[in-house]
């Protein structure tokens, strides 16, 4: 039989039952279960914020690390810069260094000594061929020649008597009025006599061209470029002039409407360079000036010291614009019939076993060819052999870059100049 606490047990749980199934009212909850649910969220919150915050710096990082790994796969393979070969220009411009001279020039010295009676022509004057200079006063030579003359008259009258002679004693010898033998020595001398006359004239002849020498000419047309004599002073025939400062000359002459260009040309370019080849020269006096010229001749031998061909230019300088003894630079147009191609200075390998370039070939590798250089244009270069027009050559190639080399190319390029 149940016991009366039991049946007080059995009563209050349908009570408790019911009471439980009615709705509460908010304002009836209990203050722990909010704050269960405030908490709640908070840790809900944070963990939000904890995964975002790891996403905003894993997913940059991974990222960065695949750009990373991409990188290295673009960079695995050497980037190279390609030029194509350019056939190269039929004629070279030489610009070489010109020594200008004088189509003629001559040293004036007196051919007889004497005193300078009067000069003509002082420096810059432009003389003519035969033109007078100077004039120089020769007491003693003219006395001379008039010793030489009375030497020829005496001479001249010996000759004839001895000639007379002669012909009397011949005349005699055919009658036996007379022996051979006299009538040989009169005939001998006569011969003598003769011999004396005629070196009698030939001094007279000489001492005629020294009185001609009295006056000093100019031997072509030209300008006079130095000038040693002064009214007065004493010359001697080839020696040293009276005046201490004076040189032996008494007059410089050059002929300047025609001038003569010499110029070294290199051993490389010597076989180019032909009578006939087209020249041009130019001075800083005159920029922009152009003066045509041609080649006339050279030494058709190297120098052994300087390994250089010398070759002489002639220029017309009518207008005297040029002037001896100054610089001028030379343009020689040297042509040839067969030029090859030429690549940039910059593609070149200069490597132990000779001069290389390096090709990237239809597979993107590196080829290394070795080259022979033909002329040389500056920034470019010509090479003979070793090059094909489809050749794609790397241009700066670096020193470390090998045969078979794998490579990418970034930019192809022409070789020649722009």
């Amino acid at each position: 039989m149940p016991t009366p606490s039991e049946d007080r047990v059995a009563a209050q749980e349908p009570a408790e039952r019911a009471e439980a199934a009615q709705p509460r009212s908010p304002s009836s909850a209990s203050p722990s279960a909010s704050g269960a649910r405030r908490r709640h969220a908070l840790v809900l919150g944070l963990g939000c914020l904890a995964v975002a915050l790891l996403a905003a710096g894993i997913v940059p990082r991974l990222d960065a690390r695949k750009a990373q790994a991409a990188q290295v796969v673009v960079q695995r393979d050497l980037v190279v810069a390609t030029v194509m070969p350019k056939p190269a220009p039929a004629t070279q411009d030489l610009l070489l260094p010109g020594s200008v001279m004088p189509w003629a020039d001559a040293s004036i010295y007196a051919r007889t000594s004497g005193y300078v009676q009067q000069w003509y022509a002082d420096i810059g004057a432009h003389v003519k061929a035969g033109q007078t200079l100077a004039r120089i006063d020769t007491p003693e030579l003219d006395a001379q020649l008039k010793q030489a003359r009375a030497d020829e008259a005496s001479a001249q009258a010996n000759y004839r008597f001895a000639s007379s002679t002669a012909q009397r004693w011949q005349t005699m010898l055919q009658t036996q009025s007379v022996a051979q033998q006299d009538a040989d020595a009169k005939t001998s001398d006569a011969a003598a006599k003769l011999a004396a006359l005629q070196g009698a004239q030939a001094n007279v002849a000489r001492l005629d061209e020294l009185v001609a020498y009295q006056s000093v000419t100019a031997p072509f047309d030209g300008v006079i470029t130095v000038r040693n004599v002064q009214v007065g002073a004493l010359v001697t025939a080839g020696g040293t002039p009276g005046l201490a400062a004076m040189p032996g000359e008494l007059f410089h002459i050059e002929q300047t409407n025609r001038l003569r260009v010499y110029v070294d040309v290199p051993q490389d370019d010597a076989s180019s360079v032909t009578p006939g080849t087209s020249v041009w020269l130019a001075t800083q006096q005159y920029p922009g000036r152009r003066f045509p010229a041609t080649v006339a001749r050279s030494a058709n031998a190297i120098d052994p010291v300087s390994r250089t061909l010398h070759v002489e230019v002639d220029v017309d300088n009518a207008d005297g614009a040029l002037i001896p003894g100054a610089y001028a630079q030379v343009h020689l147009a040297l042509s040839t019939a067969t030029p090859s191609l030429e690549v940039p200075v910059s593609a070149l390998l200069f490597r132990p076993d000779g001069v290389t370039i390096a090709v990237v070939d239809a597979h993107d590798k590196v080829r290394l060819r070795q080259v022979s250089i033909g002329r040389d244009f500056g920034t470019y270069i010509e090479i003979a052999t070793g090059l094909a027009p489809t050749d794609r050559v790397i241009n700066n190639p670096g020193d470390a870059i090998a045969n078979g080399q794998s490579v990418r190319v970034a930019t192809a390029a022409h070789g020649g100049k722009a």
